[in-house]
């Protein structure tokens, strides 16, 4: 997984046609005001990108700026993810694309939990240091609600939507997103009824998708081996780990190799995949507690341990202290 995230050169055109100039959003994120004059990549750190949008905030006096930019009507104004996931043969199968592929464009993850009749929908934003700006948040769960919508003809709908800190806005976003929205949430997270998930869609295009999966594989390959193998093995880890604990067969499947070819490279790299596994495990831990408000059993979970108990013997291991008396301790320092 890469450390950086990849910005289009297309979000400054998608700026200035809803009246914003790019300019001013960088001016007011501190960042390099030419920044999308440059013929490379956009490349931001985690930092850098939050800093973005929090400048396009104060840069731009619409609230529901964000909701537009993640929300585009137009397909083929689409960049590859969205095609993936438009494509897909359901709304499940959407954001497991959606998951897979933007390992090659950031580190963040794309986490889907079955609770019930409920599916929740998170991002997390694996090197962050702090709560991920409003904006950011904003443009993330507009852009799943139209892949979920145009691939349902709009029979897709959340159930709800849970927004952490103080409510805001209410009625921008439960028109925009057609649902009741809750603040004051411990993560933020879109709620829809299950069986949504397993919905046909109706834009399914094998043909399509069977053109785009090459390059885009290809791509996802050229980042993966951009990486050491035990860093591969790692940031796939993080992101298999909220769906139950993983297999080493899994991680290799989703490397595109044998379970005997990726333990022969760890042995190789002197590693093995336990110490990765408990690796991805404390940097998850550790992420999780500074920078959200999950309960505990609920952080367990998340890192696929069966019981909390387990958690917290494992945790105290590595840090010397169980993990409510270390987030005690860490948050008082941070603040």
């Amino acid at each position: 997984m890469t450390n950086r995230f990849r910005i289009s050169a297309m979000l400054a055109r998608k700026l200035e046609e809803l009246g914003v100039q790019p300019e001013d959003v960088l001016r007011q994120a501190g960042l390099p005001t030419r920044l999308f004059d440059r013929d490379e990549k956009i490349i931001l750190s985690t930092e850098e990108l939050f800093a973005f949008y929090r400048g396009l905030a104060a840069a731009s006096s619409d609230p529901a700026i964000a909701l537009k930019l993640g929300t585009e009507p137009r397909l083929e104004r689409y960049n590859p993810l969205g095609i993936a996931a438009v494509t897909a043969r359901s709304f499940r199968d959407a954001l497991a694309r959606m998951a897979r592929y933007k390992q090659m464009t950031c580190p963040e993850t794309l986490e889907v939990l079955d609770r019930g009749d409920e599916s929740r929908v998170e991002f997390r934003y694996l090197l962050a240091q702090e709560a991920e700006p409003p904006l950011i948040v904003d443009l993330a769960f507009a852009f799943v609600v139209g892949i979920a919508r145009r691939g349902s003809g709009g029979a897709i709908t959340p159930r709800r939507i849970e927004l952490r800190g103080a409510a805001r806005n209410r009625r921008m976003y439960e028109a925009h997103f057609g649902c009741p929205v809750t603040f004051d949430a411990r993560h933020n997270t879109i709620v829809f009824a299950r069986a949504d998930l397993d919905r046909p869609f109706l834009t399914h295009n094998p043909d399509l998708w069977t053109a785009i999966a090459p390059q885009l594989d290809a791509e996802l390959s050229r980042a993966l081996a951009s990486d050491a193998i035990g860093e591969q093995v790692k940031g796939m880890l993080k992101q298999l780990l909220p769906r139950g604990r993983p297999a080493i067969e899994d991680v290799a499947k989703e490397l595109r190799m044998s379970a005997r070819t990726l333990q022969r490279r760890l042995a190789e790299a002197s590693t093995t995949f336990q110490q990765l596994l408990q690796g991805a495990r404390r940097e998850l831990a550790r992420h999780y507690l500074l920078n959200s408000s999950l309960e505990l059993k609920e952080t367990a979970y998340l890192l696929g341990y069966e019981d909390a108990h387990s958690f917290f013997r494992a945790f105290s291991s590595w840090e010397g202290r169980p993990p409510g008396e270390w987030r005690t301790r860490h948050t008082r320092t941070a603040t």
